[in-house]
């Protein structure tokens, strides 16, 4: 299992009120490599990505208020990581955190990036460099996601963190198909006492026999409650998933949320943010698997959300588990919503602790449109 890693943040989010999210749903491109699945045309995937990033500097729609950006799993061409962190170091506010995914590497390129930005990544460059003196392939992929967090005093940290769960291409004979597997996830602790954890997609089903990812966050949630009375506000789990609502993430999230053996404290106010690519995306090898799409925000059964039913956006609670979801559809859509607050900070049964302040489609130019909610109750756009 994945081990975690306490990590102090200079992040500073205001107390007592709704940290905002803005989730890009945007297509991922992925063709087979020599070297995994990498970007076709990075240009291309650059200039969609940046689109996102000028939204948000353009400072129309709140995006003042904005603490969590997140893209999908494998949307960012590697050589543009550089493009990317310093977009986010200049028009990204303070006190901000931004998470994506990258194409693929070779495991000697993700040393060397753990190297560049070792200090804060030591514990991962320490396991990647037992990995490979223990003979592991240097050319073996590797799935890694990048989490930036702009801290208050507007120092930027950049954490790597590959992926763990096991990949399709291990079923081939072929041993170059295999995918290096990531062993550490960071429990970011802010100093406003906002805490939370990024996965990558599968990482957050992965279970063998003996333990499961999501059995040791709860454990060690719980832990860390017990200790201090702080639960984990929010775990985000980037995707490029085609079965975004296959039947093993309602048992997941039904197991995580239910206490249905034992009180779980330490998440029992913690929502859960799955941003997936839209159904746009084309990942070769992967035609006829299922729909892209359907980024959602789950949060507890102690919390309440009303019936809701749009062209964009809906509620329900997952055919039956003891949680409230927010599903969007499966078109390009940029999602802005708040995450909400502790259920006993307002426990009023009519509160409504998600609210959705903002949805955007592509424009023709490349720029987007915020989708007004006389479309949203008419049916334009529909994202199924």
């Amino acid at each position: 299992m994945l081990e975690i890693l306490e990590t102090p943040l200079k992040l500073s989010l205001p107390i007592g009120q709704h940290p905002h999210c803005l989730l890009a749903q945007i297509p991922d491109h992925l063709v087979r490599g020599d070297q995994g699945y990498v970007v076709p045309r990075p240009e291309e995937q650059w200039a969609r990505v940046r689109s996102v990033l000028d939204l948000v500097t353009e400072g129309n729609g709140g995006f003042r208020k904005l603490h969590f950006l997140v893209f999908p799993e494998g949307c960012l061409p590697l050589a543009h990581l550089d493009d990317m962190l310093g977009a986010i170091e200049r028009q990204i506010q303070a006190s901000s955190v931004t998470m994506f995914g990258l194409e693929h590497v070779p495991l000697s390129t993700f040393r060397a990036l753990l190297l560049r930005f070792r200090g804060d990544n030591a514990r991962a460059l320490e396991l990647v460099e037992q990995d490979l003196e223990s003979g592991s392939d240097p050319a073996m992929p590797v799935n890694l996601s990048c989490v930036v967090v702009r801290e208050y005093d507007g120092n930027v940290r950049v954490f790597l963190q590959a992926k763990g769960h096991p990949f399709h291409g291990e079923e081939y004979l072929d041993k170059s198909h295999d995918l290096y597997r990531g062993k550490i996830v960071h429990h970011f602790r802010g100093t406003s006492s906002f805490n939370f954890m990024v996965l990558i997609c599968l990482d957050y089903l992965y279970r063998d026999l003996f333990s499961s990812n999501i059995r040791h966050i709860v454990d060690h949630a719980n832990q860390i409650y017990f200790r201090t009375r702080q639960g984990l506000d929010a775990l985000f789990v980037i995707q490029a998933n085609p079965k975004p609502e296959h039947r093993a993430y309602r048992e997941v999230l039904s197991g995580f949320y239910g206490e249905y053996l034992e009180d779980t404290p330490g998440v029992r106010d913690t929502v859960t943010v799955f941003g997936n690519c839209s159904d746009e995306s084309h990942i070769e090898g992967g035609e006829g698997h299922g729909a892209y799409g359907v980024s959602s925000a789950v949060i507890g059964p102690r919390h309440n959300l009303v019936k809701v039913s749009l062209s964009e956006f809906s509620t329900n609670d997952f055919d039956g588990a003891p949680l409230c979801r927010l599903r969007f559809g499966t078109a390009t859509r940029l999602y802005y919503f708040n995450l909400p607050l502790h259920h006993e900070l307002d426990p009023r049964s009519s509160r409504l602790p998600l609210k959705v302040h903002g949805i955007y489609c592509p424009r023709p130019d490349g720029g987007w449109r915020k989708i007004s909610g006389d479309e949203m109750v008419q049916g334009a756009g529909v994202g199924a």
